[in-house]
């Protein structure tokens, strides 16, 4: 098996190295992935625009490949130039956040996952949710960091692309929507369906206290405040049982959701 791992956070971002290493005994991996941080950019695609394709080292030191455009840029760039055969999978991730309910269209990662699927290549998108209380940490110096850690979520994509190894997708899936958290309760996979929405999005401006912190981040001093303002947002807290949201979040455990690229409703008679 030929397997193509993409990402939206950047090619030298640690999430992609832990799912080539989650698979990396299963398949023959090749990485491609954006030169920078291109999250939450949707399906965006460079199209007769000059991209820049250059080769890498992970920090294994395992080749791959940056290209300076978008993931769905990334996934046919590597699917269509970079491989010699098209892929069998294509894996998006691991994303270090959590990509789920109907919020998913904004995703990079999924997106490059559904970018895959138009191309006749099935596909996983992967995300590690890292839970405030337990993967922000502060050093001795009190610095504070970003405690990674994939090791469940690399065991279950693992576990994931043996299976579809083995038995192939089910039947009318294209791809899956794969969150695991960093602080779990249940290390058993839950299939779900995608929730009403995750994030709760507001337009803040310079009056807004209570997050005057966020509003104020990196603003140039040459600019007025005042002609400013920003979209924020806050994750959904409440979520319906057999959600993903209500699997990853309340319940702790992996969500796993199985999606079609065909969104039409089928049924209207009665409309």
């Amino acid at each position: 098996m030929n397997i193509l791992i993409s990402n939206d956070d950047g090619v030298f971002a640690p999430g992609i190295l832990a799912a080539k290493q989650a698979v990396e005994d299963l398949a023959d991996v090749t990485v491609v992935a954006p030169d920078e941080n291109n999250s939450s950019v949707g399906r965006r695609l460079t199209l007769f625009k000059h991209l820049k394709l250059e080769k890498v080292n992970l920090d294994d030191g395992s080749p791959a490949y940056s290209v300076s455009g978008s993931p769905a840029d990334c996934v046919v760039v590597g699917s269509d130039y970079v491989m010699a055969e098209k892929p069998d999978l294509v894996i998006c991730g691991i994303n270090q956040g959590v990509n789920i309910s109907c919020d998913i269209t904004s995703s990079g990662t999924v997106c490059a996952a559904l970018e895959a699927v138009s191309l006749g290549i099935p596909a996983i998108a992967v995300s590690l949710f890292m839970d405030p209380k337990t993967s922000f940490k502060q050093d001795e110096n009190g610095e504070w960091y970003v405690d990674y850690d994939f090791t469940l979520a690399k065991k279950v994509l693992h576990d994931v692309v043996s299976k579809i190894i083995d038995e192939g997708f089910p039947k009318e899936i294209d791809l899956f929507n794969l969150n695991v958290p960093s602080n779990y309760f249940n290390e058993e996979v839950k299939i779900t369906h995608l929730s009403h929405k995750m994030l709760d999005k507001k337009v803040i401006d310079n009056t807004n206290e209570e997050k005057s912190e966020i509003f104020n981040y990196s603003l140039d001093e040459n600019q007025k405040s005042d002609d400013l303002i920003m979209i924020a947002s806050d994750l959904v807290k409440d979520y319906e049982e057999g959600s993903d949201g209500h699997a990853l979040i309340v319940e702790k455990r992996p969500s796993l959701t199985p999606l079609s690229a065909d969104m039409t409703y089928k049924d209207l008679k009665d409309w």
